[in-house]
């Protein structure tokens, strides 16, 4: 019963943010936030960091690639281990905006990365990486609004790159 109301739940807030009127006009949006959460910037990210030759800049590289070297294969098995359809397979009247890299969809991987990187960001930096969390958010919403994931998708994403991240932190 609880997957049967999580489910519906799901359904109708994705319904939801399709029935938008502004959806189809921001799409172009939504697809440049998203890509802010795709690989290429964090590798440009870390990178830069690390030539800065400043020790917090540093240490904050050395915990993301620890982090996502734990978070990757996390991600893959959860993804392989749900098999949960992508929105427009499951509700054939949608539409997806992008063509995305697989078929499952939980977690979201964008928005793992992104709170991986937040969470990462705030125990390095504290209140400094705050500018940072609208950023983690509507990325992850980013992928509702693109029609490639469904709420809940989000929700599991956050928990595993803030879960990975806060364990990296302990360590």
């Amino acid at each position: 019963m609880g997957w049967t109301l999580l489910t519906r739940w799901d359904h109708q807030l994705f319904r939801k943010s399709q029935a938008s009127r502004y959806w189809q006009q921001r799409a172009w949006l939504a697809r440049w936030i998203s890509r802010t959460g795709d690989g290429p910037p964090y590798v440009l990210l870390g990178l830069a960091f690390w030539l800065s030759q400043q020790e917090q800049l540093q240490a904050y590289v050395a915990d993301l690639l620890f982090a996502f070297a734990l978070e990757l294969p996390l991600y893959l098995s959860l993804k392989h281990t749900c098999r949960r359809c992508r929105p427009m397979m499951a509700l054939p009247d949608t539409r997806a905006y992008i063509e995305p890299s697989d078929k499952f969809s939980m977690p979201s991987g964008h928005t793992a990365a992104a709170f991986l990187v937040l969470t990462l960001a705030l125990v390095h930096f504290g209140q400094w990486a705050l500018p940072a969390l609208p950023w983690a958010l509507v990325v992850g919403w980013s992928r509702v609004w693109l029609g490639v994931h469904f709420p809940s998708d989000i929700l599991a994403g956050v928990l595993l790159g803030a879960g990975v991240a806060g364990l990296v932190a302990l360590y």
